[in-house]
């Protein structure tokens, strides 16, 4: 393999991947406060059409991004509410949003099926894309791969060296004892899941807006699902997120590479592989001893009522 190709697999890979960095990214937020938001999926093609129809109709693709970001947040409080205020089940009310969201944006998008934009074109940064190899696999990308690049390093210092990130540990860890302590948990785990919804919007705008600039039902292709087991990939720990999603990526891709080199593996089998390691994964997170290994928030998918406090 010449330093050429491989250059080409890399960039491939971090253009597949950067989907999954955007809602994983989101997804570890909200699960670090204690939530367990199964609606990744939902939220995500919801982002992709509303993106994709403002842009379309507007000619503005920034407004369709933040257009995305906008229904991303509306999602996730629809999901906040019946789980933080009416004490619906988590992983039920998940499963539901997802489904919500796969037929409404279905709905919404059946007329502009097909039809195809000018979205985000890579932008070489002056120098740095020009540093053998490492500048044309990091520097020349679109704006959305360089903001998940940056909003990965801002994550990474907010959770780990920033009182907010102690906020959030504490709401994950034990609720209760957050509680007694005056931080508004309740709060916390609302800007948590509408922080995972804006992201799983960005991801949806991602995918039909740069990806593949169009509107196609059903896009994401269980993108949401496998961002789930990415986060669990992750132990959740924000610097290993961009990592895993990368890894996920060039698995994503290597049905195609390994076709090109002429391997007689059927391309099916190849392209199944990230599905397989993320029901493999959320088998894993079903496992209370296995949570504790991989450091877990101990209060993942537990409801929380201040009011049921002794």
């Amino acid at each position: 393999m010449d330093a050429d190709l491989m250059v080409q697999i890399l960039f491939a890979a971090i253009k597949t991947g950067t989907p999954l960095l955007f809602i994983a990214l989101g997804e570890v937020i909200c699960e670090k406060s204690g939530i367990l938001n199964l609606g990744q999926e939902g939220m995500m093609l919801m982002g992709a059409v509303v993106g994709f129809l403002v842009s379309y109709s507007t000619g503005n693709i920034g407004l369709g991004v933040i257009s995305a970001m906008a229904m991303g947040v509306l999602m996730s409080l629809i999901f906040a509410v019946l789980v933080l205020h009416i004490g619906a089940n988590q992983v039920a009310t998940g499963l539901a949003l997802t489904i919500f969201g796969t037929g409404l944006s279905a709905f919404i998008g059946a007329d502009f099926v097909g039809q195809i934009i000018q979205g985000f074109q890579p932008v070489a940064i002056p120098v740095l894309s020009d540093i053998p190899y490492i500048g044309r696999i990091l520097f020349s990308h679109d704006i959305l791969v360089y903001f998940s690049f940056c909003m990965t390093v801002t994550l990474i210092y907010i959770v780990n060296k920033t009182r907010i990130g102690l906020t959030l540990k504490a709401v994950g860890e034990n609720p209760h004892a957050a509680n007694a302590i005056g931080i508004k948990v309740l709060r916390v785990r609302y800007l948590a899941v509408m922080f995972g919804g804006s992201m799983a919007g960005i991801s949806g705008a991602y995918m039909s807006l740069v990806y593949t600039p169009m509107w196609v039902e059903g896009m994401t292709a269980g993108r949401g699902w496998i961002a789930l087991a990415l986060v669990v990939f992750a132990s959740w720990r924000v610097g290993r997120i961009m990592l895993g999603a990368y890894l996920f990526g060039l698995a994503s891709i290597m049905h195609l590479v390994l076709q090109g080199f002429g391997w007689s593996i059927s391309p099916n089998l190849l392209a199944m592989l990230p599905y397989v390691a993320t029901v493999i994964v959320m088998v894993i997170i079903g496992a209370d001893h296995f949570k504790e290994k991989l450091l877990a928030p101990r209060s993942l998918g537990k409801p929380f009522n201040p009011r049921n406090m002794a």
